[in-house]
């Protein structure tokens, strides 16, 4: 049987994701590469390849164009899904707000993977916020299982709503194991493009656009009858409470089967939002204290502490649960002062410090020798580069110390020209090729035509390194794309960063760095990682 048509599977939640879209009959995936969301696309697209029956799988230059794609095959009718991390989501979020108001055709649904305790992001944002912001529904699941199901749920829940769904996880759920049971597979659903009426509903100029957002503020209550019955409240023996919600839940279950004591609370189990107000009323009602595990911002706790009447609530706000970081099942235990017979006792091991470093051979390490070389031949001990989003972030720590500053994805390119605005000089700035055509090729634009000492240094390495060697958007010819946005020839240069050539690499940069205009370095060689794969994949 092909790995496509097992109806039993032992898979990550993210895959879980994908077997699901495929199985609600999706026209199209999109989605733009980051951890931990990444395999819900790439499983995605495997069994659209293996399949190859007209469906389409998408890698976009970033998660603004991911989603927008997406939109327009639900304007032509097809479902879809697009794919991100919670800071992608900020990319994303132009055309996200707008098409709440636009509405959709075929089910569109948006999965954001958020990271609690940041295990490889720059902030630890929590998706519930923006999609509250943008007045959508968002689906929340705890389990594999629950997972699947939800994805195709939130195609259904779109179509019905006529909005696109959120279908949210976070890190430690996106990146498990778990078993899933699917359903039967639906063909390749296409739901027609809006009739001419409708189409005034896609036109936002402000006419049309007062019209759908006075809607979109009428329907609230709807939305939140739609997804009433995927929370829960049982009432317990003792006036203690509990809310749960993603790997809260998934971790007080686990209690659960631990220790009888917990069983006896009473319980709001939240799977899905916006959360009816009347659950939070009752609650606060029956119990004298509430403890609320969520993550990881206090969303739901926020709205326990503003129609609270007697019942003490409980969570991160008032510390008892840190303010950041990641739920973990010690955390609900020493919350609830719960002993588990189970867990008898603890082994500590203390291990060397094993901080994340450059691959053997990466190419970024031969760049950023040059580059602080050439800074100190030229005298300036305290030199600064503007970093970027990418493994080549890794260039803060030592040895090559020479990363001081890393913000979001494209920033550098814009940090790199506003500090030679302000003076400083040489202003430099590295970012990846990747990270490039994301989001840093629209501030490159403003350096055709000044008159500042701005140098953005660009590593090539063909592919998106850091997670798993993704094809860029644009291919090999990165000079071209440059000189289209009108930087002259003479001020695009090309260097290989290998060892036979450094000499040669720092005496170019000294030249570049010293001439007073803007200058394109551009460091190629391809990802030891993508070639180690490549030459796998020839055997």
């Amino acid at each position: 049987m092909k790995f496509y048509e097992e109806k039993e599977l032992l898979v990550l939640a993210d895959e879980a994701i994908s077997f699901g879209a495929i199985d609600a009959g999706v026209k199209g995936v999109f989605g733009y590469p980051g951890t931990p969301s990444t395999e819900a696309f790439e499983g995605a697209e495997k069994i659209i390849h293996a399949l190859n029956d007209g469906r389409i799988a998408h890698w976009a230059a970033n998660e603004k164009c991911a989603y927008e794609m997406a939109l327009g095959c639900s304007y032509a009718g097809g479902r879809a899904l697009v794919t991100m991390k919670h800071v992608g989501l900020n990319v994303a979020m132009d055309p996200l707000v707008n098409s709440a108001l636009t509405g959709i055709k075929g089910g569109l649904v948006l999965f954001v993977a958020d990271d609690p305790s940041m295990h490889s992001s720059q902030n630890e944002q929590d998706s519930r916020c923006l999609a509250d912001f943008a007045s959508l529904v968002t689906l929340e699941p705890s389990t594999h299982q629950e997972t699947y199901e939800f994805t195709i749920k939130a195609f259904e829940l779109s179509e019905k709503l006529r909005l696109p769904v959120f279908l949210r996880l976070t890190t430690r759920l996106a990146h498990s194991r778990g078993i899933v049971k699917r359903v039967e597979s639906l063909p390749v659903i296409n739901l027609g493009r809006p009739s001419r009426i409708e189409t005034h509903n896609w036109v936002l100029v402000p006419g049309y656009a007062r019209e759908r957002y006075n809607y979109l503020r009428q329907i609230l209550p709807v939305l939140e009858r739609a997804v009433e019955s995927y929370n829960t409240l049982t009432f317990g023996s003792n006036r203690i409470g509990v809310v749960v919600a993603g790997m809260g839940r998934a971790y007080f279950d686990q209690l659960c089967r631990q220790n009888e004591v917990v069983r006896t609370f009473t319980r709001l189990d939240v799977k899905a939002y916006p959360l009816n107000h009347e659950f939070i009323e009752k609650m606060c009602a029956f119990c004298d204290v509430i403890y609320i595990f969520e993550e990881d911002y206090p969303y739901i706790e926020d709205m326990f502490i503003a129609r609270k009447k007697s019942a003490r609530i409980h969570g991160r706000r008032d510390k008892t649960i840190p303010i950041s970081g990641e739920l973990t099942p010690a955390k609900l235990r020493k919350t609830l002062n719960i002993e588990c017979p189970e867990i008898t006792h603890k082994i500590e091991v203390e291990l060397p410090a094993r901080p994340p470093r450059l691959c053997d051979g990466c190419g970024h390490a031969d760049s950023f020798k040059a580059i602080k070389e050439a800074f100190l031949k030229m005298d300036i001990a305290d030199f600064r580069v503007f970093g970027d989003i990418g493994c080549y972030t890794l260039g803060y720590e030592k040895p090559h110390e020479c990363i001081h500053s890393t913000v979001a994805m494209g920033a550098s390119v814009g940090m790199t020209f506003g500090a030679a605005l302000a003076g400083m000089t040489p202003s430099v700035g590295v970012i990846g090729d990747s990270t490039f055509f994301h989001s840093g090729i629209n501030s490159l634009l403003s350096y055709a035509t000044a008159k500042v000492n701005a140098n953005l240094i660009i590593f090539d390495n063909g592919t998106t390194g850091m997670t798993g060697q993704q094809r860029t958007i644009f291919g090999n010819d990165i000079v071209k794309a440059i000189e289209g946005l009108g930087i002259p020839k003479e001020q695009i240069h090309s260097m290989i960063p290998l060892p036979k050539y450094h000499d040669e690499n720092v005496k170019k940069l000294m030249e570049v760095f010293k001439a007073e205009r803007p200058d394109v370095i551009i460091f190629k060689r391809e990802c030891v990682q993508a070639a180690k794969n490549r030459r796998s994949a020839t055997k």
